[in-house]
């Protein structure tokens, strides 16, 4: 079975955005996810709320939908206080929260602490927040002292019954090792990468989308082999990281979830459209893909 979730960027304004993330649960998806960033991208002078209420608010509208970030990163969050946050988004969504967790982009908001750290640096630093964060959700009391973080004497009360997953975005070996390793799910957007050769012809791009996401599955298999796993990740992937959007129509949805499901992807993520701009598609097609669930999580 595949599970089929929706990303509902964090925009508009809760008397809007209530609706629809209680429509997301009618509709019947599965999960329903917004992205964990101070700004982003092409979106950066736009609205954009804040990541933890905006998911407190949605659990206490919904009852059986998972939610989750998609994904934290380390560039603006410390695992000791975010690691309250996902106690509380733990506990008000009644254990449906799903905790997307990313190494951090090069983006606007990289850097708005402070000088953006390197790529080696980034990584080092995911590690690290991994494994505190980790502790501070399985222990009562924490004592670290690393690279990048400290904790003195932190305290978790009540300590989560059942820590929530942790899903980790990976797309290179260290990262891809760190998943089979301490994650419960692989979160991917497949290569962002487009030679010259096909980046006029973008149904080339796209067929090439899922030839390395397919090398990058692979991939991910002898990284589960070589930690020894005895429960397979959940592999979760957006399919928006390909060169054709999603919802451009729901029958374009349809086929890569179906493309996904016979990759071995558990999970397949797409975006609510948006009016204009990145993400930008018809409404309908996203109403037609709710209507096609029921055969889709049955594949």
């Amino acid at each position: 079975m595949v599970a089929v979730g929706v990303v509902l960027l964090p925009q508009d304004r809760w008397a809007v955005a209530r609706d629809k993330w209680r429509q997301a649960e009618e509709w019947g998806f599965d999960h329903a996810w917004t992205y964990d960033h101070l700004s982003w991208r092409t979106l950066v002078d736009e609205p954009w709320f804040a990541t933890v209420p905006l998911l407190a608010a949605a659990a206490a509208v919904t009852e059986r939908i998972q939610l989750g970030t998609f994904v934290a990163s380390p560039n603006f969050r410390h695992p000791v206080p975010f690691g309250k946050d996902v106690l509380g988004l733990d506990d008000i969504s009644g254990g449906r929260f799903l905790l997307g967790l990313g190494a951090g982009g090069e983006g606007f908001d990289a850097g708005v602490l402070g000088p953006a750290p390197t790529r080696g640096e980034r990584t080092r630093r995911f590690e690290e927040f991994v494994d505190v964060l980790d502790h501070l959700l399985t222990q009562p009391r924490t004592d670290h002292a690393g690279e990048f973080y400290e904790a003195h004497d932190a305290r978790m009360i009540p300590v989560p019954a059942t820590r929530p997953p942790f899903l980790l975005a990976a797309a290179g070996p260290r990262t891809m090792a760190l998943a089979a390793r301490r994650g419960d799910g692989w979160v991917t957007y497949g290569s962002s990468f487009v030679p010259d050769e096909v980046s006029d012809d973008r149904h080339a791009a796209h067929e090439l989308w899922w030839a390395e996401l397919a090398t990058a599955s692979a991939q991910m298999d002898e990284a589960e082999t070589a930690a020894g796993r005895s429960t397979p990740l959940r592999r979760y992937l957006n399919l928006d990281g390909a060169p054709i959007f999603s919802l451009e129509s729901a029958q374009v949805a349809i086929e890569g979830i179906e493309r996904a499901a016979a990759l071995g992807f558990t999970d397949v993520i797409v975006h609510w459209p948006r009016d204009e701009g990145i993400y930008a598609g018809p409404q309908r097609a996203l109403e037609e893909l709710a209507a096609a669930l029921p055969g889709l999580q049955a594949l």
